[in-house]
């Protein structure tokens, strides 16, 4: 999706840039699938004090100048040696839109999609990169077969600048793909039943809907781990990088202090009532329910999180662990399930060529 023609290279850079931090993994092919090589992470704690600090925001803007300084510190310090990269872009940047057209030869949808793209897209289509997929169909009530299509447009002022930025640090910029469509090759497969991937980050939150390793639905709201810090900072009066390492160390349930408790919960809540809402939404849109609840992301690691989401949201709730998709060293077993929710997306974007093509 948004790339160039990959050239077969041995291995490859998937580069997650998220709010606050950037996580690369690099994935060659091994004798029996995809392998993790190295992997590395910088985190930029400036955004906690500072929302302007953030490596990238809500409001599309991106931060050229200081991601492409991270982006180089991070690949001196870990050494990589793939300068082939396939990037993710977050949901909050792109125009996504699921729609349904008859049941037609593929020939015949991509003729169809010329004369149905201008309706679905907020900006000329001039100024946007354009991409679809087929991810099912769906029988309606007279028992006309309709084929589901993900439409995803990029602005091409942003495609423009993360060009610039990975030319500037030395690296050879291949593909750009929307951050579900990662996360969903690095944690689900064909069987998955209908399933919510909701992805905490510092700065929002988004939350997918993954049906037989298809993306259904997606939507992104402004709550996230980051508001649960700045609340732990301003209820006990400590300073912001305590209280980040409050939340990562006791979570949610506080451990003996109770008052961690009562700060979180409220803005935990607000998150969960968010993926509350995206379940209604999907399950009254395509009358399929949801079965699971899997999360991703730094915030998916506070502890509790999983046992109260559960109870909250009345569904089994599982941490993602992308490294069942990769061969990886022994060594890092003992942290596998730790960096999991982290660099899942990272996962998703390093196997993308070593995987089947689908997503």
């Amino acid at each position: 999706m948004f790339g160039m023609k990959l050239f077969g290279s041995s291995s490859y850079l998937g580069v997650d840039i998220g709010t606050t931090s950037i996580k690369i993994v690099e994935i060659g092919k091994g004798s029996s699938g995809p392998e993790l090589q190295n992997y590395g992470i910088l985190e930029s704690y400036g955004h906690l004090e500072r929302v302007n600090n953030a490596i990238q925001t809500s409001s599309l803007k991106i931060m050229e100048a200081d991601t492409i300084q991270l982006l180089k510190t991070l690949i001196a310090r870990s050494n990589f040696k793939s300068k082939e990269v396939i990037a993710s872009i977050p949901s909050f940047a792109v125009f996504i839109t699921l729609f349904e057209i008859p049941q037609m030869k593929d020939a015949d949808i991509a003729k169809a999609m010329q004369f149905q793209i201008g309706q679905y897209i907020p900006l000329p289509i001039t100024e946007v990169s354009i991409d679809w997929l087929k991810v099912g169909e769906r029988q309606d009530e007279q028992g006309f077969v309709k084929e589901q299509i993900l439409l995803v447009s990029i602005p091409n002022e942003t495609v423009d600048k993360y060009r610039r930025i990975f030319s500037a640090a030395g690296l050879n910029l291949r593909a750009i793909e929307i951050e579900s469509l990662s996360l969903l090759r690095a944690i689900s497969d064909a069987s998955m039943p209908p399933t919510l991937i909701v992805d905490i980050g510092s700065r929002s939150t988004n939350i997918a809907v993954v049906d037989k390793g298809n993306l259904r639905y997606n939507y992104q709201t402004d709550m996230s781990s980051a508001g649960i810090t700045q609340a732990l900072a301003g209820g006990l009066g400590v300073k912001i990088r305590r209280a980040e390492k409050l939340k990562r160390e006791r979570g949610i349930l506080g451990g003996s202090e109770s008052e961690l408790s009562t700060l979180m919960i409220p803005f935990v809540d607000a998150i969960l009532n968010e993926v509350k809402r995206a379940k209604i939404k999907y399950e009254q849109s395509f009358g399929n329910v949801i079965t699971q609840v899997i999360l991703v992301g730094g915030g998916a690691k506070m502890p509790g999180i999983v046992p109260y989401a559960q109870e909250q949201l009345g569904l089994p709730v599982m941490i993602s662990n992308p490294f069942l998709k990769i061969h990886y060293p022994p060594s890092i077993e003992p942290i596998v399930r730790d960096l999991g929710p982290t660099f899942a997306t990272a996962i998703g974007l390093g196997i993308k060529e070593f995987t089947d093509g689908s997503l």
